[in-house]
């Protein structure tokens, strides 16, 4: 039976599947293999040593995406240029070691001409959009909360564009390393509901970041709150800047990823009066991983 070792390596974790040719899960693993926890040349060894044999994977076809092809990862993986659809994402694999390819990130022109990036949503986004045939028609507004938000603009079938927010790291370095510290993220809600306010259109945020800390010194309210204070206030900036970015203010918007965190972000955005539909994550990214191993022959 034609079978795929299929992972997700990100820059804090490790998924990975064992897949049938029809896309049925085998086996299943994560690991706190985030390559930004590995050291130069670590990744091959602790793939072979580690992953492999947990699945029972050792012979199998591996297909890797995420940021285990970046400059931080087990090789740098060329990106493909925007537009892009499967075919030249396929094309774009790169065999890192026997028997295991990594997929390439997209590049497009971001804010005023600048780069943008991403690596591994494109893969989730392809999978998405292959999932279902209705969607290789049309324009799609595609969000993935995340580390670092992803907004992917798809055209029929192919990734036109996109623009990334650093929405997830900027929380995580404020509630760690700032005034603004706090023990985590509570489920309290209503102090969401006030960072969404206090988000406005998504402009002024270092203006607007303060407020964040006026709540508690200057009104006393509870330190342990501004974690879901914040959080609103950054989830609430960029939902409602980056469709604008995009010149899609008033579009659909199809999240992709976490549920708990896609809870979130559907609450920002049908605040703002914005359709939204939630998909999960890990159904995409394996669809994604599956359609390329069978474009370029890998199972």
């Amino acid at each position: 039976m034609s079978r795929l070792l299929a992972c997700d390596w990100g820059s804090t974790n490790l998924r990975a599947w064992v897949l049938d040719a029809g896309g049925a899960i085998l086996a299943h693993r994560s690991f706190p293999l985030g390559v930004q926890k590995l050291e130069p040349g670590e990744a091959a060894r602790r793939f072979a040593d580690e992953v492999r044999p947990a699945l029972e994977a050792q012979d199998l076809p591996a297909l890797l995406c995420g940021a285990v092809g970046s400059n931080i990862g087990w090789i740098t993986v060329p990106y493909v240029d925007c537009p892009a659809d499967l075919t030249q994402v396929a094309d774009g694999l790169v065999q890192a070691d026997d028997k295991v390819w990594i997929a390439p990130g997209l590049r497009c022109d971001g804010l005023d001409g600048a780069c943008d990036v991403l690596r591994g949503e494109e893969t989730l986004a392809l999978g998405w959009l292959a999932a279902d045939p209705a969607r290789a028609k049309g324009r799609w507004l595609i969000c993935q909360p995340g580390t670092h938000g992803k907004w992917l603009v798809a055209e029929d079938g192919r990734i036109t564009r996109f623009l990334s927010a650093f929405t997830g790291e900027l929380y995580a370095v404020l509630s760690a390393h700032s005034i603004l510290r706090s023990s985590g993220q509570g489920r309290d809600l209503a102090v969401f509901d006030e960072g969404l306010t206090a988000a406005g259109d998504g402009d002024a945020l270092l203006n607007r970041l303060y407020t964040a800390r006026a709540r508690v010194a200057g009104r006393g309210a509870d330190q342990e709150s501004t974690a879901d204070y914040l959080s609103g206030l950054l989830i609430g900036a960029e939902v409602a800047a980056t469709p604008a970015l995009l010149g899609l203010a008033d579009a659909p918007v199809q999240l992709v990823g976490d549920a708990g965190l896609c809870e979130r972000y559907e609450r920002a955005l049908v605040r703002r009066g914005v359709t939204v539909h939630r998909h999960e994550g890990e159904p995409a990214v394996r669809a994604g991983l599956l359609a390329l191993a069978k474009m370029r022959g890998l199972l």
